[in-house]
């Protein structure tokens, strides 16, 4: 049975507190009545959460956590006591952070990224905030242009920090970074490059896609910043009169507006288009 992970458990006995349930090896935890459904029975397998309630007892839970033993997740801060802050993970008792395991000191009602991990000492599932004991940096095993899964972190000078496929450490530097993204998103990413110190360079877009866009958005954020924020083109402008004002074709001015549009960058009127504050 594994403590921090769905089980899948088969159903041996009923008793006063709920139903017994069994692994391949005989072990048996507690499934309370309150997560029983009512055709549950006898022999029935289920899959259920495993975790130490309030009396610091294994049981079992039908409810899903936001993230298992071994996952990072965005959470938020609910209380904080003399030994650490309480979490909101998605169970009836919260998941504790102690002070030990925290990167600088939690606040009330703040959301962080934190790792869900064992404590050796008592063998119970916690949290911790110090991201990079848990990030692998070695045998990176990605390729360029690779799709991967991001849980975005935290913005720094060079960019906006991310988990990568919940093991490695990846970055979206600022000049690849189109949309409007914040810390807790879970997105498709694709990697642009793996470092020698193995941590990973990100974009939101296919590398082909993202190239061709990249540079043609440049060049309209660049036409409308050179005119206080305003561009007198729309889609209905000739290809001649767009060549002349900002250098590309019309096919490509169009979809470079539709991204910046799409990603809330610009602003599009009957005059032109105009750069959001």
């Amino acid at each position: 049975m594994e403590v921090g992970k769905i089980n899948h458990l088969k159903v041996l006995r009923t008793g006063d507190l709920g139903f017994y349930l069994t692994d391949k090896d005989k072990n048996e935890i507690l499934l309370p009545a309150e997560y029983v459904s009512n055709n549950l029975q006898i022999n029935d397998e289920i899959d259920v959460f495993v975790y130490n309630d309030f009396s610091n007892r294994l049981v079992a839970t039908t409810l899903k956590p936001k993230a298992k033993l071994g996952e990072f997740a965005h959470l938020q801060v609910v209380s904080v006591n003399q030994i650490g802050a309480f979490l909101d993970w998605g169970l009836p008792k919260d998941l504790l952070v102690p002070f030990a395991h925290q990167r600088e000191k939690l606040q009330m009602h703040n959301w962080y990224i934190v790792y869900i991990t064992l404590d050796k000492a008592t063998n119970r599932l916690i949290g911790s905030t110090k991201i990079d004991n848990y990030l692998i940096y070695e045998d990176v095993d990605v390729k360029v242009g690779e799709a991967v899964d991001l849980l975005l972190m935290n913005q720094t000078d060079l960019g906006l920090k991310a988990i990568v496929n919940n093991k490695y450490s990846g970055l979206i530097f600022k000049s690849d970074l189109f949309k409007n993204v914040r810390a807790g998103d879970k997105l498709k990413g694709y990697v642009k490059q793996v470092r020698e110190d193995g941590k990973i360079d990100l974009l939101l877009e296919p590398m082909g896609y993202r190239h061709s866009i990249d540079v043609n958005c440049k060049t309209v954020l660049a036409a409308l910043k050179s005119q206080d924020g305003f561009l007198n083109l729309t889609d209905k402008s000739s290809p001649e009169l767009i060549k002349r004002q900002i250098g590309i074709s019309k096919k490509a001015f169009k979809k470079a507006i539709g991204h910046l549009y799409k990603e809330k960058i610009i602003n599009l009127t009957e005059r032109g288009i105009k750069l959001k504050v």
